[in-house]
């Protein structure tokens, strides 16, 4: 094990004892030998099963056989969802053929932030996270069942039904992906698209033409944002079966593994004999590959967020320390959209998630003694699934890549490190990433220009006040604020004048997401300015240095001229209409940025 993998995972664990062992407690209380629904009362039960078949009445009366809960995201507006329609049907069949039952438990909401870009309902994408645990809580809360599938895929989704899952942590469980889409128009050519309609080159009908090649079919988009970046995780975490997350929907495959995954689920129940829950997967040496296999494969940021979540509701305590000084050590092994021009399917295409594991295993750089969801080492996940004579099976993932431009061997590493950073200094605590930034680029010392919304700096562009070196200041867009919105619509903007030449930064109390390309971004800055953090003292003109080589986030203005500048007050802002009045309360409770920006603040008992 790389020493300083083993020094991180050490402090993690001494820093998260009282709180994993209070979880550990917790969850090994709620757990019963046999059916759970042995517990309940004969009209509780009846309820519960009323609306089955005569069959599975008669199965689940007779507590030898497993009930498995459903949770899915399914819905038919949005692409990565969509193909979930068919899977509670592939897995009732699956649970029969083994005698058990499989009921649909419960629904969790999910938007898409490509939808919701720039728009009002994309305040609400964030907090939908913790709706989403919410909402599986509720799923789960009948006790009916000995384990669960989990059907999620896109940005709030997974992470959200991760900490769901784990409040029920004493449940066996297996996520189960839908896949991403076939590839469409090149990732590269539609951010090029982009870029001229920000010049007012092409027009509205050539985006919509572009952007229609793009998104075009059912599963997830294909670029390496936080929605694939959530499906490696889910498999180097061992939540999946080995080699799930990127075989396309709709394919004899992907039916395969959700077949599958019921059947494991079902094994790894107390009547299956092999009784495995999610409490003891997902534990310190497992959250930590999980900011591995982030950082190898340049994935999202806004895992800088989620990971701290959901492992805080597992008991474990991580920071974004933990994330720069694990970053130092791991290399950079792909190149994906938007850190190189392929898109997952070409990675999945090389070698994939197997051949990932299995460099990082042999490097040292993953915990290999880890309890998966189909056994006891992570070795398991170097095999990728393949049908023959219409069974499932596993082989070992190719030796060696098949395309060097998209995935690499340790030993021929794209980059020595992983490419996320913290960045601290008198403007508060905030990470970049950097994978895809191009050196030159890295180090941005220029005045500030100051905006309150993404919209505004746009509003700038277009009037042709941008035509100079400058960092965007984008404030109040944290949590607290109006619920942590990414900024992508400024994305074109900077790109065409980081393009013309011009030394060009953002930073900001908001996010950016696995989409960040080539323009340094610090993002998540903390403390925010709506809790009084420094960014509401910049103002225009304000010289500010973003040193992404040293980690430095500073405003270049005399110490005592700083503090004593009055803070500027948040902007009275529209929180009513489309929803967002209801999350009010939200807004008044979730904590920062870098604990997570959640609102459990139950959870913390299991912090301190």
């Amino acid at each position: 094990m790389n020493p300083i993998l083993a020094e991180v995972t050490e402090r993690i664990i001494k820093r998260s004892q009282s709180s994993r062992s209070a979880y550990v407690e917790s969850m090994k209380a709620a757990q019963e030998k046999g059916p759970y629904r042995g517990t309940l009362g004969c009209g509780n039960l009846a309820h519960g099963f009323a609306a089955c078949g005569q069959q599975d009445k008669e199965t689940l009366k007779l507590m030898n056989q497993a009930n498995v809960a459903i949770v899915s995201s399914y819905n038919d507006m949005l692409s990565a969802h969509q193909p979930f329609e068919h899977f509670p049907a592939i897995i009732k069949e699956a649970a029969h053929e083994m005698g058990s039952v499989a009921q649909f438990a419960g629904g969790v909401p999910a938007m898409c932030d490509g939808v919701t870009q720039g728009e009002p309902g994309m305040e609400l994408s964030l907090f939908s996270r913790d709706v989403i645990a919410m909402s599986t809580a509720v799923a789960l809360s009948h006790n009916m069942f000995d384990s669960a599938l989990f059907l999620g895929v896109c940005d709030k989704i997974i992470p959200g039904l991760v900490i769901g899952a784990l409040r029920f942590g004493h449940l066996p469980g297996v996520f189960v992906p839908a896949g991403p889409m076939v590839s469409g128009l090149p990732n590269k050519e539609k951010a090029r698209i982009r870029q001229l309609f920000a010049e007012g080159k092409v027009g509205r009908d050539e985006l919509l033409e572009a952007e229609s090649q793009s998104y075009h079919s059912p599963g997830t988009c294909t670029f390496y944002g936080t929605a694939n970046s959530n499906q490696m995780l889910m498999e180097i975490m061992g939540l999946h079966l080995p080699g799930a997350a990127f075989f396309n929907p709709n394919t004899p495959m992907r039916d395969a593994l959700t077949a599958e995954a019921a059947r494991q689920s079902i094994r790894n129940s107390h009547v299956g004999g092999k009784y495995r829950p999610l409490y003891e997967i997902v534990d310190e040496k497992s959250v930590v590959n999980a900011i591995v296999a982030l950082m190898a494969t340049g994935g999202s940021t806004n895992h800088t967020l989620h990971l701290i979540a959901m492992a805080a509701a597992a008991g474990v305590r991580i920071d974004w320390q933990d994330f720069a000084d694990i970053s130092s050590v791991t290399p950079l092994l792909c190149r994906i959209y938007p850190n190189g021009q392929a898109d997952v399917n070409h990675f999945q295409a090389a070698g994939g998630v197997g051949f990932l594991v299995r460099e990082l295993l042999d490097a040292g750089l993953l915990h290999e003694d880890v309890k998966t969801v189909v056994g006891d080492s992570l070795r398991d996940y170097t095999k990728e699934p393949f049908v023959e004579g219409g069974k499932l099976a596993w082989r070992e993932a190719p030796e060696n890549s098949l395309d060097e431009s998209v995935l690499r061997p340790v030993s021929r590493a794209f980059h020595r490190e992983g490419g996320l950073r913290l960045l601290t200094g008198n403007l508060g605590r905030g990470v970049i990433k950097v994978s895809a930034v191009d050196e030159e680029h890295q180090i941005v010392e220029a005045p500030a220009r100051v905006f309150h919304d993404q919209l505004d700096l746009a509003a700038a562009f277009k009037r042709g006040e941008l035509e100079c070196d400058f960092i965007a200041v984008v404030r109040f867009q944290g949590p607290a604020a109006c619920g942590m919105p990414e900024l992508h619509k400024m994305t074109p903007y900077l790109g065409v004048l980081q393009d013309k030449g011009f030394k060009v930064a953002l930073v900001t109390d908001g996010r950016m997401s696995g989409a960040s390309g080539k323009v340094p971004a610090a993002i998540h800055v903390c403390p925010e300015a709506v809790n009084g953090g420094a960014l509401a003292r910049v103002k225009d003109g304000d010289m500010v240095r973003l040193n992404a080589t040293t980690g430095e986030l500073a405003v270049l203005v005399d110490s005592a001229e700083f503090e004593a500048r009055e803070t500027v007050t948040m902007p009275p802002s529209i929180t009513q209409g489309m929803g967002r009045e209801l999350f009010a309360w939200m807004r008044q409770s979730v904590n920062a940025a870098e604990q997570g920006a959640t609102v459990f603040g139950q959870l913390e008992a299991y912090r301190d």
